[in-house]
């Protein structure tokens, strides 16, 4: 098979190889963007908010731009290499992920027809309305780590070993964290699995 032209923009080539592409050919970063942005930006629209969104996702691939000659690929792909980005912005907004809990926290319904949240999406599994305020206190009581876990895993829909190199934490971290999280939501909700569907890798 003959091998991909990197100087040819129309071929397909790998995101890592792109990636490297782009350390001479700036332009090129441009379609790493196209690739990731609409998945980058609903991920932060969901975990915060849409003006928010419009905001950080431009910083994410601004930074992933800037450091482009960092990228090792011995350590993982492109992809969770974004969501890192992504997490680490979202550290500097805490206060908005938690104000978007609290108002799910207080809200006795869940609204239909408007881009929901991924808590709202897991709020629409659970047929008790009363569990809802229950559900968002213990996502908003979470660790940061133990949030960032569940909703990468979840939201993002990252395997286990692409949450590890997101966050720059081991393997086994990840498993163990999401496993503490769904026994404790477990737990609050009296047994009922909010994350049901969700595998363990």
């Amino acid at each position: 098979m003959t091998a991909p032209d990197l100087t040819d923009p129309t071929e397909a080539i790998s995101d890592a190889a792109l990636l490297a592409l782009s350390r001479r050919r700036p332009e090129r970063f441009g379609e790493i963007y196209d690739r990731y942005v609409s998945e980058i930006h609903a991920y932060l629209g969901r975990r915060l908010d849409r003006q928010a969104a419009d905001d950080l996702t431009a910083e994410v691939f601004l930074a992933a731009f800037r450091k482009r000659e960092t990228f090792d690929p011995e350590r993982g792909e492109v992809r969770p290499w974004l969501y890192g980005f992504a997490t680490n912005l979202i550290s500097l907004h805490r206060r908005t992920e938690t104000r978007r809990l609290a108002a799910l926290q207080r809200s006795a319904t869940v609204h239909h027809g408007a881009e929901h949240s991924y808590e709202e999406r897991v709020v629409t599994r659970i047929d008790a309305a009363s569990a809802q305020g229950r559900l968002a206190a213990e996502l908003r009581a979470l660790p940061d780590g133990d949030r960032d876990v569940l909703l990468l895993s979840a939201l993002g829909e990252l395997s286990h070993e692409e949450v590890a190199k997101a966050l720059d934490i081991p393997y086994g971290t990840v498993g163990s964290r999401l496993s503490r999280v769904r026994r404790k939501l477990r737990a609050a909700l009296g047994g009922i699995n909010p994350l049901h569907g969700d595998t363990d890798g």
